[in-house]
């Protein structure tokens, strides 16, 4: 399985509509089975919104390789452009495996240009049973100091200069920039209108796509979910990011071409969330062995992430929300930069872990259940 060698910048859409169209063309054109889990909100231009799903392989396969994309919105743009070379191949696939292809996980996103979804949640901390913090945050050192940052980092006013860069500088002075990331980044349930908001209960597409699960892959003994993200870590560069204390399945990071890195670790890309999908996908496949992995790209540094993610969250919320805005450009330039170099390196690389993990997949004997 491998991608063309030439105009791997290609696989790159410029928008959401764009995105949908030539994945289910390309997953027709695989003989793929098509599946469309639709919305009720309304892209910026009025189209439709759906997570779309194209399986290759036997309905009732019990080894499935499941990649999925844009649980962050905006950063389905890398996930989408390395679904389409994928598909652009051809899968020798044996009777018992199956290749699932999961686009746009939060197409509200994708579509607005924002991270979060219609509601102002980010999926990869609703995925979670609780959706609250114990006793209202108290207890909880990272919840304690992202209630201090709050006021810093959501203002309720549309953007503007106002030195964010330098006063976050400060926050990572006095306390440390790997603490200051996990308290930012972990998830949190009181601030609806703020950054890396979990929400109150299972929010509508993924509760679409729990279900699909179900249904779809009661049959599956082995999952090896591959989750593509983009914005930590040495740019165009990836990361491949795995549950505190998973067990690694022998020759399985070799399989993906690096190794795994424990999300509880000192790598500068790791922290620790609640509600990821990962967990989501524990709860919809309890009888699977499950290997789930996030491949996340480098982009920029943390601190002007933040600050990207800060300025739409004001647009978007307290601004009109327009997707031609700047901060919603901006946004989109710090989550899926424009340069050409770094769209080669992530469909290359992303490719190559999704052949690696399926020809694992497929010749794997090991039969101990891991996280």
């Amino acid at each position: 399985m491998s991608a063309r060698a030439e105009r791997l910048e290609d696989h790159f859409s410029p928008d959401y509509a764009t995105a949908r169209e030539r994945f289910r063309a390309a997953a027709r054109r695989a003989d793929a089975a098509l599946f469309s889990l639709p919305l009720a909100e309304r892209g910026p231009r009025s189209e439709p919104l759906a997570i779309d799903i194209a399986r290759l392989g036997s309905a009732d396969a019990p080894r499935v390789l499941l990649h999925t994309s844009g649980v962050h919105g905006v950063e389905a743009y890398a996930g989408s452009a390395i679904q389409l070379a994928l598909l652009g191949t051809r899968h020798p696939l044996s009777r018992d495996t199956a290749l699932v292809f999961v686009h746009a996980l939060n197409p509200y996103g994708m579509a607005w240009l924002r991270r979060a979804n219609e509601h102002n949640v980010d999926l990869n901390r609703n995925f979670t049973d609780r959706h609250t913090d114990d006793n209202n945050g108290a207890s909880d050192g990272d919840m304690a100091v992202y209630a201090q940052l709050d006021p810093l980092l959501n203002p309720r006013s549309p953007p503007r200069r106002d030195a964010f860069l330098l006063r976050a500088g400060l926050h990572v002075l006095r306390r440390g920039r790997k603490a200051v990331q996990q308290a930012v980044a972990r998830g949190q349930y009181r601030f609806p209108r703020g950054l890396f908001y979990g929400g109150t209960a299972l929010e509508p597409g993924p509760r679409q796509f729990v279900a699909w699960l179900g249904e779809h892959l009661a049959a599956a003994t082995m999952v090896t979910a591959l989750d593509v993200h983009t914005g930590l870590g040495a740019r165009g560069d990836d990361t491949l990011l795995v549950a505190a204390g998973t067990v690694t399945p022998p020759g399985y990071a070799e399989a993906l071409g690096k190794p795994l890195v424990d999300a509880a670790g000192a790598d500068p890309s790791a922290y620790v969330v609640r509600g990821s999908l990962a967990e989501g996908l524990r709860r919809a496949l309890p009888d699977a062995r499950l290997h789930a992995v996030t491949q996340e790209f480098g982009t920029e540094p943390l601190l002007r992430i933040i600050s990207a993610l800060r300025d739409e969250n004001r647009w978007h919320l307290h601004g009109e929300g327009g997707v031609d805005h700047w901060s919603k450009q901006r946004l989109r330039e710090a989550l899926c930069p424009a340069d050409l170099a770094w769209r080669r390196a992530v469909v290359r690389r992303g490719v190559a872990a999704a052949s690696g993990a399926l020809a694992w997949l497929q010749t794997s004997t090991f039969s101990e259940r891991t996280s």
